[in-house]
């Protein structure tokens, strides 16, 4: 299925009719945003799939109107109508109810309950739940506030949230729970430590059964345009039904969720995604 389609982005009709020289255009618009650098128009044009003399005079009509600039050796880049759209897009932006409009096909696909979480005054806080068919019976509910350390919510966020931040909940984490025993007892800081390194290297935080015990959860980061984490998506169930491997039934439908949230708010798409 294609991605536009699975995420709620569902191709304009048919019988709409369009401007096909704004489609054109469009392309080459869309190139040009993939390059930090200028490009020169020949390049921009095969990118396009179009021979230079027919992306010329599209290159014009940007100009003119401000959304692309030109250096003095003829390259190409993004003018600042592009920068003036774009940032008003990005300040109408919500990542939550952007991620809200995702979750429940999320849901469907995954036969697992998914939530999302973003950083609280007292660290990962689920905002929003999604339950499957047949409701997790866990108590997690919207306010939830998720541990740092032994939850894949909370692993997700230390990984990704700045160091100095994450070090002050975490030590009034450790003083509160520290004389737990069994599933409520932080893990060690060495082990922690190899947890967060094991989520960076995937791009996902995982936990199997534990806190709860037969539950098993895997949590994706949505970034915004600066590649700041801005909220978590969390799919959990039954570790007897739940596919907790990096690339597996559960893990690539949420890293493809994830991405096109962050996409929406304005992340670039990122080399090897």
């Amino acid at each position: 299925m294609d991605t536009l389609i699975k995420f709620g982005l569902a191709p304009m009709e048919k019988s709409r009719r369009g401007i096909q020289s704004i489609e054109i255009g469009s392309g080459l618009l869309l190139q040009l945003a993939k390059h930090v650098r200028p490009v020169p128009l020949k390049d921009l044009a095969k990118a396009a799939g179009m021979t230079p003399g027919k992306a010329h005079p599209y290159m014009v009509s940007f100009l003119k109107v401000g959304f692309v600039t030109q250096t003095d050796g003829g390259h190409y880049e993004l003018g600042p109508l592009a920068l003036q759209l774009g940032l008003t897009r990005l300040q109408g932006m919500d990542p939550v109810k952007e991620a809200s409009q995702v979750i429940e096909e999320l849901a469907r696909e995954t036969g697992q309950s998914v939530a999302i979480a973003v950083w609280g005054n007292l660290g990962p806080t689920i905002v929003r739940l999604e339950e499957p068919i047949q409701p997790l019976h866990v108590n997690l509910r919207t306010g939830t506030v998720m541990s740092l350390a032994n939850t894949a919510t909370g692993r997700l966020f230390a990984a990704y949230m700045p160091p100095k931040v994450v070090e002050r909940l975490l030590g009034d984490e450790l003083a509160r729970f520290g004389h737990g025993t069994g599933q409520t007892a932080p893990v060690t800081k060495d082990a922690l430590e190899s947890l967060l390194a094991e989520t960076r290297k995937h791009g996902l935080s995982r936990a199997r059964g534990r806190p709860i015990p037969g539950i098993d959860a895997l949590c994706a980061p949505v970034f915004d345009s600066e590649g700041h984490i801005v909220l978590g998506i969390l799919v959990m169930g039954p570790s007897a039904t739940f596919d907790s491997n990096w690339d597996g039934a559960v893990a690539k439908p949420l890293r493809r969720c994830a991405t096109e949230v962050s996409r929406r708010i304005g992340r670039a798409e990122q080399a090897g995604t």
